[in-house]
This record gives C-alpha cells, sequence and structure tokens, in this order.
C-alpha cells in the first residue's frame, strides 16, 4: 500500500474550492465557489478511505460509484472518472453543485465519523464533469434504433428529463411537454444562478435536443391538448410536472399588496438573468431593492429567496423561522453561506398578521417555544404568549413549500387518481398511474424532494416504461399476425 495514492485523510486536511469574498458575490449571481483546480481535486479525492462499505454511495439516492470515481481522480485517470460518474446519473455536475452532501454522502462519509472532515465529496464530482465538458468527452445522445413507439414527457425538470435521455437512446421518439417558455423545471426558474449557473443547464437540455428529442415548450396539458388527446398520440405517458402550488400562511392581511410567492419571486429573478423583459422587475412588485425583505420558511427555498434579496439590493433581509437553527429543513452550509452575506435569522418567530392597507408595511409576529416531537420527530413549536412585536417590511416573501397542483381537474382526466396529499398514485410496482400507459416519477409522486432523486426516479421508471412499451409492441405483433 505503500504507493498508493489513496488513504490521506491523515495528513491531508479537507479542503473545499475557495468561496468568493461575501461582499463580492452579493454582488452578482455567479456561483459563489471557484471550482477545484486538477491538483486540488486529485488530492481531496486521494483522501478517501476506501472502506469495505461505502456509505457514501449507500446514502446517495443514485448509488454513485463514489469510492471507484475518487480513486479514479486521485490517479489522474480522470476521463475514466467521468465516464463512471456519467453511468449513474444524467447530471453529475449538476448534483455537484446543488445536492445536500452535508446530509447525503458527505454526511455519511467513514473519514467525517472518525473526525477528520468528509471526502469533499460533490466538489470532485462538479469538478469531474466540468472538465468533461471542456475537454469534449461528453458525447451527444445517440438514439437507438428506431421502435416504431413515441412517449410523451410532461414535465421538463430533472425527472423528465431523465427518463426522455434513457428512452431516446434506446429507439424511441420522445416529446417532451413543459409549460414554460425554457425546459429545466426548477433547475431553470427556481434555483438562482449563484447556486446553479444557467448555462449548465442549457447544454445539457441542447444535448437532449441534439439527440432529437422534440420540446415543446410553452404547453400546458389542459389547454393546449387534454389527458386524452395525448394518450392517443403516444403509446406511453409519463407525468413529472413536480409540485408548484405554494403552501400559504393563514394569518390577517395575507393578500397585501408586497406579500408574494417564493416561486414567482425566483422566476422574476432568474428570467432577469436569462435578460427577458421582467415586468415585474420595473414596476418592483417582484424586485427587493432599496425594501426591508422579510422571508418566511426555513427550507432551502427560503434560503433562494434571501440571497437573492441580498443580490438584488434589498435594504435590509430577514429570515423568519419558526424552529430554531438545529430544527430547520434546509442546507447549514446555505444558512452559514447567507448569514456571511449579511441575512438576519430570527429563530422560533412565526407571523400572525401582516400590516398595512394599501401594500404590506410590515408583519406582526409572535415568538415561538419548542414543545414535544411531532409526528415527524422534531419538537413542536409552540406561541409564546405575550411575546407579539412587528418588523418593518416591504416586501414578504412565502416560501413554505409546495403540494401539488390538482392535476386531474388542470389535465381534464379525472380518471387520474390521486393520494390524500394530492400526489399521484401509483402501483410502486410499476410506477404507473390508475390510467393504462401512464406513468408518474418525480416529486409529483413523493412529494417535494431533491433533484436527486426526481434523477432516481427517472432512471427507475425508464424501467418499466421500457418494459410496458416492449409488451405493447410484442402484443400488436402479435394481433398482425393472428390477422
Amino acid at each position: 500500500m505503500a504507493d498508493s495514492p489513496m488513504l490521506k485523510f491523515v495528513g491531508t486536511g479537507q479542503a473545499y474550492p475557495e468561496k468568493r469574498a461575501a461582499d463580492d458575490r452579493a454582488g452578482d449571481f455567479n456561483e459563489i465557489s471557484r471550482t477545484f483546480v486538477t491538483e486540488k481535486a486529485e488530492e481531496q479525492a486521494s483522501r478517501c478511505s476506501q472502506c469495505g462499505v461505502p456509505y457514501c454511495s449507500t446514502h446517495c439516492p443514485l448509488h454513485n460509484h463514489i469510492p471507484d470515481w475518487l480513486r479514479l481522480t486521485a490517479e489522474g485517470r480522470l476521463r475514466e472518472a467521468y465516464e463512471l460518474s456519467n453511468q449513474t446519473s444524467t447530471m453529475p455536475e449538476i448534483c455537484g453543485r446543488i445536492c445536500p452532501q452535508d446530509r447525503l454522502c458527505e454526511g455519511n462519509c467513514v473519514i467525517e465519523f472518525s473526525g477528520h472532515g468528509a471526502v469533499t465529496i460533490g466538489s470532485v464530482e462538479k469538478y469531474i464533469t466540468d472538465t468533461a465538458w471542456k475537454e469534449g468527452w461528453v458525447e451527444p445522445l445517440v438514439p437507438g434504433a428506431d421502435r416504431g413507439q413515441s412517449v410523451g414527457i410532461i414535465g421538463a425538470g430533472p425527472a423528465g428529463l431523465t427518463t426522455a435521455e434513457y428512452l431516446r437512446a434506446a429507439g424511441y421518439e420522445v416529446h417532451v411537454y413543459d409549460r414554460h417558455d425554457r425546459a429545466g423545471g426548477l433547475l431553470t426558474y427556481g434555483i438562482p444562478g449563484f447556486k446553479l449557473e444557467k448555462d449548465i443547464v442549457m447544454r445539457r437540455i441542447q444535448r437532449l435536443k441534439d439527440g432529437g428529442i422534440i420540446f415543446h415548450e410553452g404547453f400546458e396539458v389542459g389547454r393546449d391538448a387534454t389527458m386524452e388527446q395525448l394518450r392517443e398520440k403516444h403509446d406511453a405517458i409519463l407525468i413529472a410536472t413536480g409540485v408548484y402550488k405554494a403552501r400559504d400562511i393563514r394569518a390577517p392581511g395575507v393578500g397585501a399588496p408586497g406579500v408574494v410567492k417564493a416561486l414567482d419571486f425566483l422566476t422574476a429573478s432568474n428570467k432577469a438573468s436569462f435578460g427577458d423583459h421582467v415586468p415585474e422587475h420595473e414596476d418592483g412588485s417582484l424586485y427587493a431593492k432599496g425594501k426591508n425583505v422579510v422571508v418566511i420558511g426555513g427550507g432551502d427555498t427560503a434560503m433562494d429567496c434571501v440571497r437573492t434579496s441580498i443580490r438584488q439590493g434589498a435594504k435590509s433581509v430577514k429570515c423568519l423561522y419558526r424552529r430554531d437553527r438545529d430544527n430547520m429543513p434546509g442546507s447549514q452550509r446555505e444558512v452559514a453561506n447567507a448569514e456571511e452575506e449579511g441575512v438576519e435569522f430570527v429563530w422560533l418567530t412565526a407571523p400572525i398578521a401582516f400590516e398595512g392597507t394599501d401594500k404590506v408595511t410590515g408583519v406582526k409576529v409572535t415568538k415561538m417555544r419548542l414543545g414535544q416531537p411531532d409526528a415527524s420527530g422534531r419538537r413542536a413549536p409552540e406561541p409564546d404568549p405575550g411575546s407579539e412585536f412587528s418588523l418593518e417590511a416591504d416586501l414578504v416573501i412565502k416560501a413554505l413549500g409546495f403540494d401539488p397542483e390538482e392535476l386531474p381537474r388542470l389535465f381534464g382526466a379525472e380518471d387520474l387518481s390521486v393520494t390524500r396529499w394530492g400526489t399521484l398514485r401509483v402501483d410502486h410496482r410499476t410506477m404507473m398511474t390508475s390510467l393504462d400507459g401512464v406513468f408518474a416519477a418525480g416529486d409529483i409522486v413523493r412529494g417535494a424532494s431533491l433533484v436527486v432523486w426526481a434523477i432516481r426516479d427517472g432512471r427507475d421508471v425508464t424501467d418499466h416504461m421500457h418494459a410496458y412499451l416492449k409488451a405493447k409492441a410484442a402484443a400488436k405483433a402479435g394481433e398482425r399476425v393472428a390477422a
């Protein structure tokens, strides 16, 4: 083992790519971290202990071959590392940027448990695939032999795009339908550029378009075609719309101008970053410049909103969360980044009313205390009587999570069965909905979740759709022979 490039975690400390200074990065929407240089990526990959049971892989929804491509990186065999990384993920450089590695692979790294600091897996993953794009190692999507069958995919987010790629490679004609004017779903319009620069997403989508996948952008099922019409046009359908219905707050004044939804705010910001004309920026309704901004929520969407507000030039930015720091659902790294950039967190606080008549002028809040654990296992927040006070606010952003839209009604498909949470009901053995040949994957089945889980679902549903389509083709061939 003397000449092994691995097991260097004792003598080599944990290091992440250098972050730009907070004052510098708060002035633009570029990513906050620089990428590794080759030597640094190899050095950090060499810290991997190559353990017998790789918890990093087992806690990755995609079960990426992490120790193997870390070893290849440490040995300078970067192209092989990329090819291995690409075997299990359709978007490794995107996952490397936005996965909460501290809760998944890195959080379960064996050397993290030993006190030496986890291998910086996400940063190495990002470096490997960015290098592959730069060097021309990312191969075009080549369609398989034409099977004479077509598939319609509703939703151009990570689940839909993953399935589209795999089915096209298997030889199917693939059509992707999406309501937005650009594909990518939340990757394009929900995640700010400082976490995921948009050319990273657009080059992935362009690769799919170049591979013959047909995109129908600005297309709404129920408006431009019914579900039944799409079923008649295609041999199988995948619903991968995600969940977009914003959860609301029940409090007096919540409908006042200036109280806005997180996704509306983030979408407007991302459209502006593309250079689009955004009327809501011109009239100030979805723009934070010069305003006292209050964001309500403690998840990753709330972190995106507070950090976007800073970059738009807000006068002040406060984040209200009803639990404490230890019990918040968002990434602790994101909280640290936000604090560095000037966001103030107001822990154990919840809104009880919104002040102002013509427009919002403040948020009346109450302090909270943590009681007994609830069904989720976290201690339930309870109001602390007599602790009410007000915060000045010109713009209030609600970032309380997302629920499914009413798809049976929207799609004109009343036979589409849903659960009591509004997610699509599927047979988990086949991932098929109550409609024959209509499958579902991603957040519309599991509820609001992570991009990496959407990719996993897209990968899994591909196998089920492929089996269904082969059986359908065989049955059709049998009918022809019988005739």
